[in-house]
């Protein structure tokens, strides 16, 4: 079978199980063959198709994500590497780094809380080459795997990831202080619906918070003043409906927010600010 024919039957198999079906065969097709889908696309549709790619198929045919399959996912027009147990960046969250450039042009430190891959504070820190990046996170898998990507983007910039959680007391207490804090905290409702993909495969412990979605919010909010230099701004990803009631949080904190949509015209992050 040539891999034009094995990407058709792929497709097919598919198609039950996926919306995206013939994209998904491509992309594995390309990290059988172990180069970029154009270069499949262009040059190998009359190759041999490789041994293993049945195999890869049957896996994405049970729901388990690309990005764990081929251990890699892009995020802002760079590569990072994903492992099982650390939450898959989306695009989504480009949203959350394009507040932070717009918002904080030139911030001397970064902190990312809850970074998982570390593709959030690893992108800004490419972006603004003379910052300084502490990214936490209460997974030793997610600490791994963000320096791994660390190291693999060879940054120029200061950076460390400590595994910490915001369940502790007096977690904050040596951090020091940020120009900016990024963080896409767990916001899924505990009783919501989830596709197979996300809810049989990705780490629920960096997912749900609590019945509405709120739970990390109302920790971590509260600690920004403790966090936050003078003039600092923090930003934080939300659910399409919690745009209200996080702002609500904010205030009682003494943050005033400002609402950034994605590219779906979807509410999904808020800047905050101290309240003059």
């Amino acid at each position: 079978m040539t891999v034009g024919e094995a990407l058709r039957a792929a497709a097919d198999h598919l198609s039950a199980t996926s919306d995206s079906a013939r994209l998904d065969a491509e992309l594995l097709m390309a990290h059988a063959l172990d180069c970029s889908r154009s270069d499949m696309l262009l040059r190998h549709q009359r190759d041999p198709a490789p041994d293993g790619f049945e195999a890869l198929v049957d896996r994405r045919a049970r729901h388990e994500p690309i990005a764990y399959i081929t251990g890699e996912q892009e995020f802002y027009g760079r590569c990072f590497a994903v492992r099982p147990g650390v939450l898959i960046p989306r695009g989504d969250s480009e949203t959350l780094v394009r507040a932070a450039l717009e918002s904080c042009s030139s911030p001397r430190r970064v902190l990312d809380l809850g970074t998982g891959s570390g593709a959030l504070l690893l992108t800004l820190l490419s972006e603004r080459p003379a910052a300084a990046g502490v990214g936490i996170d209460a997974s030793s898998r997610a600490i791994e795997t963000a320096t791994e990507n660390a190291r693999a983007l060879d940054l120029a910039n200061d950076w460390r990831f400590e595994r910490r959680s915001w369940l502790d007391d007096g977690w904050q207490d040596d951090l020091g202080r940020f120009d900016l804090v990024v963080c896409n905290p767990p916001y899924v409702e505990a009783d919501a619906l989830l596709d197979a993909d996300v809810h049989d495969y990705e780490p629920g412990e960096a997912l749900f918070a609590g019945p509405e979605g709120l739970d990390d919010y109302r920790v971590l909010i509260p600690k920004l003043p403790e966090l936050l230099a003078e003039n600092g701004v923090a930003i934080f990803e939300i659910g399409h409906q919690q745009a209200e009631s996080v702002a609500q949080i904010a205030s009682e904190a003494g943050f005033s927010s400002e609402l950034r949509r994605d590219l779906a015209g979807r509410p999904r992050a808020l800047i905050l600010r101290p309240k003059p």
